[in-house]
């Protein structure tokens, strides 16, 4: 049986990450980016399909891992009858190429252990061509070449690499995996230990800026090393996941791929890296952002690639059976050519509290802005696909109308504060009327709520957000009416549902887990409302969900009590993120910088 998604954890260098799960297989692996090619695919499929595992070779009694300090160097402890080994799993923050670094190391007793590598690359399809190599093997094809050094003999078995040995007590084995082109020179083998201390001293040099002192600063700063390890360095880019497929409800077509940069995400990731003081990561995002959506405003993307590339063409990859049998397998994302108008409201607000934060404004940086709102004015009044990327048909979705006020009042206060040459005259009226429609033609009288889209009767998660962006006080009453209407309709067993898929056609058979960023919104608007014991309930229900070392998925599901969807995702960390500092670090949180901007 595979793994349960919460069964895994996560090493990464900041430009591709894997994960490795409770049994010492490495499952999933993309090279030399998070959205390559894998190179182990069996999260998705099986060990046929590429992973590499190093455990006991006896019967195992017990497992425990967790990070060393405050890093994402991973040590896993295996218990046997005959005593205990560790394996150390990390990979180097990358110079050159990327390496993948495993030490074996003897804890007590004597213990056999046994070593099987499966490359398999273009996600489990393509056996490469293997030979033995000074130190180990070397394996190639097209494109691709991998490196194995280790000590340990190695030999092969049905197209796999085996070593077998035994560890002492104090007895240490490296295994070193090195990617590279196959047409440059093979990299230089690095000394494992070395990579080990700079990797640890690199991670705690970066976390120790964490100035969260609050209650449960564990996971604090795990999410901030989680968001760091999701950023590709290069570019400043952060990922919303590493995983693509990994379903929404188990058995389900519900699979996407989440390895591309979400605009919606910018606002709060910049102001999580701002609030704990992470300029230079916040800076490089700034960068990345407008980069992006340098062109035609009416043009603008929700997602890009971790370089800004605009093309993510979706298609489905036949040969791999999928997350527990969840098909398909998809690769790019169809929804990168929606029209969702709530991304300007976003890119708006984060460049307004870039400014704020002080951050250096980037070049031609306030001319592309007014391009952006310019294309604001003419489309705010057109249906579009909704943050949700609904695969149905286009509605009024109340939260993009909401953001498109977001975008306008972001560019009217950056004018005003900054002194920035802007048409006033006809950004507030028009900030006004959107505000008034909204409020007349969102809001349903007979529920007490806002409605998902301008003349529905559902409800939708998204307009939790309503309060946390300032549209409306936390103290309106057509606030706590909304709150009041969505504890009724989308909460299930505790969490809430992004929206109920059973009466909304999103283009898609029913059923999903709870999303976690919207269990969060409802504790944040606990938090400003006064229920401040209800609020402190709900973050300690969702803090409880982190697996053992500290990671959220995607979404929920209450039924199973199991994690589901993509892992582990940036959007359900930085909720994590907010609600901690809204609750325990007020003059700090986010969600009140961005509600009282």
């Amino acid at each position: 049986m595979p793994l349960r998604i919460e069964d895994y954890a996560l090493i990464g260098d900041c430009q591709t990450a894997a994960l490795v799960g409770k049994d010492g297989s490495i499952d999933w692996l993309c090279l030399p980016r998070f959205d390559s090619d894998a190179v182990f695919a069996a999260l998705l499929g099986g060990p046929e399909n590429g992973r590499w595992q190093i455990a006991p070779a006896v019967p195992v009694r017990a497992v425990r891992r967790r990070y060393l300090g405050d890093t994402l160097v991973l040590e896993t402890v295996f218990e046997t009858d005959g005593g205990a080994v560790a394996v150390t799993d990390f990979m180097p923050v990358r110079e050159t190429v990327p390496v993948v670094v495993r030490i074996v190391e003897g804890r007590r007793g004597t213990v056999p252990v046994r070593m099987e590598l499966v490359i398999r690359f273009d996600y489990g399809a393509v056996v490469p061509w293997v030979q033995k190599a000074d130190g180990g093997i070397a394996a190639v094809a097209g494109p691709d070449a991998v490196r194995l050094r280790t000590p340990a003999p190695t030999h092969g078995e049905d197209l796999t690499t085996v070593a077998e040995f035994t560890v002492a007590g104090g007895e240490r084995v490296p295994f070193v995996l090195t990617w590279h082109r196959s047409y440059d020179p093979t990299p230089e083998a690095i000394d494992p230990e070395a990579a080990l201390r700079d990797t640890l001293s690199w991670w705690q040099e970066w976390s120790a800026r964490c100035p969260y002192d609050g209650t449960r600063r564990d996971l604090v700063v795990r999410s901030m090393i989680t968001l760091k390890a999701l950023t590709y360095m290069p570019s400043g880019g952060i990922v919303a996941a590493p995983t693509t497929s990994l379903p929404e409800h188990v058995g389900g077509v519900r699979n996407w791929d989440y390895r591309y940069c979400w605009l919606r995400d910018a606002t709060l990731t910049l102001l999580a890296l701002l609030n704990c003081g992470y300029t230079d990561e916040a800076g490089a995002w700034q960068e990345w952002l407008l980069r992006a959506v340098a062109g035609d405003p009416s043009r603008l993307q929700i997602m890009y690639g971790v370089g800004g590339e605009r093309r993510l063409d979706e298609y489905e990859v036949g040969w791999l059976p999928g997350y527990e049998g969840s098909r398909p397998v998809r690769v790019g994302n169809a929804a990168h050519a929606q029209f969702q108008l709530d991304v300007y409201g976003e890119v708006a607000d984060a460049l307004h509290h870039a400014r704020l934060a002080g951050l250096k404004p980037a070049p031609a940086g306030w001319a592309l802005e007014k391009a952006l709102i310019r294309f604001v004015e003419d489309a705010w009044d057109e249906p579009d696909e909704g943050i949700w990327e609904v695969r149905g048909p286009r509605r009024h979705f109340t939260h993009s109308k909401v953001m498109a006020w977001v975008a306008l009042d972001r560019a009217v206060k950056s004018a005003e504060r900054f002194g920035l040459d802007a048409p006033l005259d006809r950004w507030r009226p028009l900030r006004q009327a959107i505000h008034d429609r909204v409020c007349r033609e969102g809001f349903d009288p007979g529920l007490n709520s806002f409605v998902q889209s301008f003349g529905s009767n559902l409800l939708d998660a998204s307009l939790l957000l309503i309060p946390l962006v300032g549209f409306l006080p936390p103290d309106d009453p057509r606030v706590r009416g909304t709150v009041a209407a969505v504890e009724r309709h989308l909460v299930r067993d505790g969490f809430v549902l992004r929206y109920d898929t059973a009466k909304t056609d999103d283009g898609l058979p029913p059923g999903e887990g709870a999303f976690l960023p919207c269990t969060f919104w409802l504790a944040d608007n606990y938090a400003l409302i006064g229920e401040r014991e209800k609020a402190r309930e709900l973050f300690d229900r969702l803090a409880g969900l982190c697996n053992d070392v500290g990671l959220l998925s995607e979404e929920y599901d209450p039924r199973t009590g199991r994690q589901v969807g993509n892992f582990p995702q940036a959007f359900s960390h930085i909720g994590l993120l907010d609600t901690a500092t809204n609750l325990f670090h007020p003059d700090r949180c986010p969600v009140n910088q961005r509600r009282e901007s």
